[in-house]
């Protein structure tokens, strides 16, 4: 559904441009579409302008980075908010192959965020199983729908990891809101089918760019709202470990990341979407879950 959504919104947005600069400024197709490209790049350069800007605005006490290490980050999520909302989300269904379940061989279940898809794993997933993992994922839909509606969702999915795989449970890893939705869901379902709970960047405390974004979802992740003030009264009961990135352009304060009574693993500076793509964060990933695995061999 998101695919479609995006892939939808994409057409209209750049017929619309397409037909701004052919009607209103009679220009013939080069500059026609030249200037179509450059009106949706330009846009969505302005929202991560907007983010970062939150982002600095409403930060969490870092070292400061200098202005070099600065504009790399920035670029390197622009980059990553193009590559993902214009080529991976749309476009995942065609390449993205099926999860490779293995008979009898402990799962992690990989659960995505806002706005996104299960494509959105595909290297981080390649990377997993190159270092013998088990990994699944799954799609959340509809986009915009509370967290709660999506919990259904992750259960099935792990049931039928479960059945698939033979184990009685899997790992947990969600990043952004799909941690909140783990979360969720082991407050509705328990933890007899969860070993472990693994965030990454999940706003557990709410976030400022919640506001500005829209959905049920988003109002939940709002600081202080009702949804989050009940799932803090709900106490982790298995081993969980937060990766907490202090750098973070989408989950703001950063210290928001924090879930009481968890590990707490800082990340390398990288952009909230960037770290789907960044081997550090991957080797951090993969080296949190064999840590964990031995733990319970």
């Amino acid at each position: 559904m998101i695919a479609f959504i995006l892939l939808l919104l994409g057409s209209l947005e750049l017929g619309a441009y397409l037909a701004i600069a052919r009607l209103g400024f009679g220009a013939g197709w080069p500059y026609a579409i030249a200037g179509a490209i450059g009106g949706m790049l330009g846009l969505r350069a302005g929202l991560n302008a907007v983010l970062w800007m939150f982002s600095m605005a409403f930060a969490s006490p870092a070292p400061r980075l200098g202005f070099a290490r600065t504009a790399r980050l920035m670029l390197s999520d622009y980059l990553a908010f193009l590559f993902t909302f214009l080529l991976v989300v749309p476009f995942g269904g065609l390449w993205m192959p099926a999860d490779r379940l293995v008979p009898g061989k402990r799962t992690i279940l990989l659960v995505h965020g806002y706005g996104c898809s299960r494509a959105v794993w595909w290297l981080l997933r390649r990377r997993l199983e190159a270092a013998g993992h088990c990994v699944a994922t799954l799609s959340l839909t509809p986009p915009l729908a509370s967290i709660g509606k999506l919990v259904p969702q992750l259960n099935d999915r792990i049931e039928a990891v479960c059945a698939a795989t033979g184990n009685k449970q899997v790992t947990l890893l969600g990043h952004s809101m799909g941690g909140l939705v783990c979360r969720s869901y082991l407050a509705r379902h328990g933890i007899a089918r969860v070993d472990r709970l693994i965030t990454l960047a999940t706003p557990h405390a709410g976030s400022e760019s919640a506001r500005i974004v829209p959905g049920r979802n988003a109002r939940e992740m709002e600081p202080d709202s009702l949804w989050l003030r009940d799932m803090a009264q709900e106490r982790v009961r298995i081993p969980a470990i937060c990766l907490r990135n202090p750098y973070d352009n989408y989950v703001m304060p950063q210290d928001n990341q924090r879930l009481p009574g968890a590990r707490d693993v800082e990340l390398p500076p990288v952009g909230h979407l960037a770290m789907l793509y960044d081997r550090r964060v991957a080797d951090i990933v993969r080296t949190t879950c064999f840590e964990e695995r031995r733990k319970t061999a």
